[in-house]
């Protein structure tokens, strides 16, 4: 646990970061950093204790924040549509850089990445391990995105030896909790009658429920090194999409419905063997935490 840390967390209002957020304000004084480009997330902080301010990573002032953080948790992310690689270069690497150049004394700083990194694999039981080959990977919801997260891990591994700040590297999997990830927003489309987009070739992941994404990231902090440590989050279970959209529907009571599509987010399973022997195993079973988020987002399910 963390307490009577002073912690900055870039993107609190976020899928992942949120959840978060509210739980180390109980017990530490939070900073979060955002566009804030809709009031009501800025309120929804402030409301659970954060401090906030307005900061642009593409073009960020940090005038109105504290010198120093004990703790550097870089949640935010540009993700968007079309090409314009030049913008989401500067937010997600050039404003990595800038922000760990400007809290260069912190104790340690946690990286979000994504396992999107990875270079394509044809096989869709591929366990991707930390050393295996980088690449584009070609997300459909966002081109830009694979290239623009592998120049962010390059600035923080920079940044990690230039200003001897303990970092860890944590490449993303599959997130999901009530408050939204890729399960939670295929629920949505199961509980309104809507197709789920998928590939000809089934794809697997690693997903992992928001619970252990709380529960690790103190522990991720503390194998944070120079040089950076890099690290799968993800999981302990192998599953595929539509095995998990089959057991939402179960507990929806209505089967989904599927839509095959070329361009479609490709397979990701990783190899969560680092981050077990680092931190430890993960505690919440796919189905157990699924089940925990559809009662969640949709209550009258487990009435």
């Amino acid at each position: 646990m963390l307490e009577d840390a002073k912690i900055l967390i870039t993107g609190p209002a976020g899928q992942i970061a949120f959840p978060l957020t509210v739980e180390l304000a109980a017990n530490n004084e939070v900073w979060g950093i955002a566009r804030f480009g809709d009031p009501n997330t800025r309120e929804r902080c402030e409301a659970a204790g954060v401090t906030t301010r307005v900061v642009d990573l593409g073009e960020p002032d940090f005038a109105g924040l504290p010198d120093r953080f004990d703790y550097i948790l870089h949640l935010a992310i540009f993700q968007t549509g079309g090409q314009d690689y030049d913008h989401a270069l500067r937010v997600n690497a050039e404003g990595t850089g800038l922000l760990m150049s400007r809290f260069r004394d912190a104790k340690a700083c946690l990286v979000s990445s994504t396992s999107a990194v990875y270079d394509l694999c044809d096989d869709p039981t591929h366990l991707f391990v930390e050393s295996d080959p980088l690449g584009d990977s070609r997300q459909p919801y966002s081109p830009t995105y694979a290239i623009s997260k592998i120049a962010q891990e390059a600035t923080a591994r920079w940044a990690a030896r230039e200003f001897d700040l303990p970092t860890v590297i944590a490449r993303m999997n599959v997130s999901y909790s009530g408050n939204g990830g890729l399960p939670a927003y295929q629920l949505d489309a199961i509980v309104n009658d809507q197709p789920i987009q998928i590939p000809r070739v089934d794809p697997y992941y690693h997903p992992i429920h928001q619970r252990d994404i709380n529960d690790q990231v103190p522990k991720l902090l503390g194998i944070a090194s120079n040089p950076a440590t890099i690290v799968n989050w993800a999981g302990d279970e192998m599953v595929s999409m539509r095995e998990w959209c089959a057991y939402l529907g179960e507990l929806a009571g209505k089967p989904p419905q599927f839509e095959t599509v070329d361009a479609a987010i490709c397979s990701r399973a990783v190899d969560p063997a680092l981050r077990q022997k680092l931190i430890g195993r993960c505690t919440v079973p796919w189905r157990e935490g699924l089940k925990q988020m559809a009662f969640e987002r949709y209550p009258k399910l487990g009435a």
